[in-house]
């Protein structure tokens, strides 16, 4: 079992530091006043090639969108992580709570990684508080999904949010 997962986000510096400790070049930061966008590649992954994300504090989510390699295609939308992120000037921090929830827009919201959460609050690795807040952030953010007809875009709408995806990883698919 795996201690919860620390990124960090170096506006400035133009990287991504993932939970291991290694450097991602990012192609574009872009700053709004709910979060922040991150677009980069994914380096040493078979069944993708890129990565879109924005981190979302007051909403305690990271929402990503992936750009799958031919044959490794999965029947998602949008990849959500229950993390805390602490947002900064120049330096963004996300600790991923181990839940994930993925949404095929329209048709339904699925919550994952359950057992690696129970297990991570079994054996410490979560505090109850943590692991309270981070519940209650899922369930909040699976009932929200469903009642806006498992649409993000409508829910995040609803709370004045726009996403906005460049793409870059189309080019990078195959």
């Amino acid at each position: 079992m795996h201690p919860p997962k620390i990124q960090t986000f170096d506006v400035q510096a133009g990287v991504n530091v993932d939970n291991k400790g290694f450097r991602r070049e990012v192609r574009e930061f872009r700053r709004a006043p709910f979060g922040l966008y991150m677009s980069r590649e994914i380096v040493g992954r078979a069944s993708t090639s890129w990565i879109e994300s924005w981190l979302l504090p007051e909403l305690g989510i990271v929402v990503s969108d992936w750009t799958w390699r031919t044959g490794h295609e999965r029947d998602q939308d949008f990849y959500l992580d229950i993390a805390r992120v602490e947002p900064g000037e120049d330096l963004w921090r996300t600790t991923d709570l181990y839940l994930d929830v993925i949404v095929k827009t329209g048709a339904w919201t699925e919550v994952l990684d359950v057992d690696e959460f129970v297990e991570a609050v079994a054996t410490g690795l979560l505090d109850t508080g943590t692991a309270e807040w981070a519940m209650h952030r899922c369930t909040e953010v699976v009932a929200a999904l469903a009642g806006h007809g498992h649409d993000l875009d409508a829910w995040l709408a609803s709370r004045g949010i726009t996403l906005t995806w460049r793409g870059h990883g189309t080019a990078q698919a195959g």
